[in-house]
């Protein structure tokens, strides 16, 4: 076995500048662990977040952060039984627990690991683990979303929306979702029932147009701000509101009171069961990754201004990262109606 590895290191909190490439020690292997050969991994909002200095207390200095890892098992622990050398896995590293997936290699707690899809490549498996952990848990664990009611998906165009499009209409629901009209046969493609041009029309005012006045049993918000504080305007009676993102400052909910709704805010935790329903419905077809561009892991940097400035770049789902090769593949800039 390789004694060191190529890591991309957060030195200090900051700008995507704040990135270097390092030899650094493979870690050993526990006894209830998998050493994995990392293939592919991806970035997402929490990635920026913690490079930004948000999460200071959680993440010591110098760390490799990053959640979502495709690749191969090399090692297992003395007591794994689950899993053999060879074996094509995938998972969300532990969130704020250790070593995180910007690495050549990473060494996980194997109840946290999944057999990947064999639909899949690594590419497109490491688009989908935290992302679809995230989602199967707002929606079947939190909102209990069900066949025949209408969701409203705030972002159905990004790198959580489209995941969150196509599990929810493999669940049964109606899917009503923002998105800008250049993205409106993109999104309606994953299976959106409906799509409102945020940049065109009040979103309150389309649920209201597309729900003959209704509202929506979900909504869900990957976006915050005023996705999220106005989203009571949406409801039905009894429906319930899904987010990812934290209030920013105190709001009066009186609405949602009003409607006895109920708020569900996620900071989700992984485990095996959450991606194995997930393989199922990759397996048959019901969900599909979407990649909007992919770098090599040199140029992590660059991966994270990409997804940041992402609506501007016209990118479309995830940022994936090559961590084998050389691949380079970056979003063409999309019109918008």
């Amino acid at each position: 076995m390789t004694v060191t590895m190529k890591a991309i290191v957060l030195s200090r909190f900051g700008g995507p500048d704040a990135f270097e490439l390092r030899e650094v020690p493979v870690p050993a292997v526990g006894p209830r662990q998998v050493r994995v050969r990392v293939h592919a991994t991806a970035v997402n909002p929490l990635d920026y977040q913690i490079r930004r200095g948000h999460y200071p207390d959680y993440v010591p200095l110098p760390a490799i952060i990053g959640h979502d890892i495709s690749g191969v098992v090399e090692e297992v622990g003395s007591d794994v039984s689950e899993f053999a050398a060879g074996d094509e896995v995938y998972y969300t590293p532990k969130i704020f627990g250790g070593a995180g997936s910007y690495a050549e290699q990473h060494v996980a707690d194997v109840e946290l690991v999944s057999r990947k899809p064999r639909n899949l490549s690594h590419l497109e498996a490491a688009s989908l683990t935290l992302v679809g952990g995230t989602v199967w848990e707002a929606f079947v664990q939190r909102a209990q979303l069900s066949v025949g009611e209408t969701i409203l998906i705030h972002g159905g165009a990004g790198g959580v929306g489209t995941i969150a499009v196509q599990i929810a209409k493999a669940i049964g629901a109606r899917v009503i979702t923002t998105a800008r009209a250049g993205d409106h046969d993109f999104v309606r493609s994953l299976g959106a029932d409906d799509a409102i041009d945020f940049t065109a029309e009040d979103y309150v005012e389309g649920v209201a147009r597309l729900t003959g006045g209704q509202g929506v049993d979900v909504v869900f918000d990957t976006i915050g701000g005023d996705a999220l504080t106005r989203s009571p305007l949406t409801l039905a009676d009894f429906g319930r509101v899904v987010s990812l993102v934290d209030i920013a400052q105190p709001q009066n909910l009186v609405e949602a009171w009003g409607k006895n709704a109920a708020y569900h805010f996620v900071f989700t935790r992984q485990n095996r069961g959450k991606l194995d329903a997930l393989t199922r419905l990759i397996e048959r077809g019901l969900v599909k990754p979407v990649i909007g561009a992919t770098l090599p892991l040199a140029r992590m940097s660059e991966a994270h201004e990409l997804l940041e400035n992402g609506t501007a770049r016209g990118l479309r789902g995830k940022v994936a990262i090559d961590v084998t090769g050389e691949t380079v593949a970056l979003p063409t800039v999309q019109r918008t109606a």
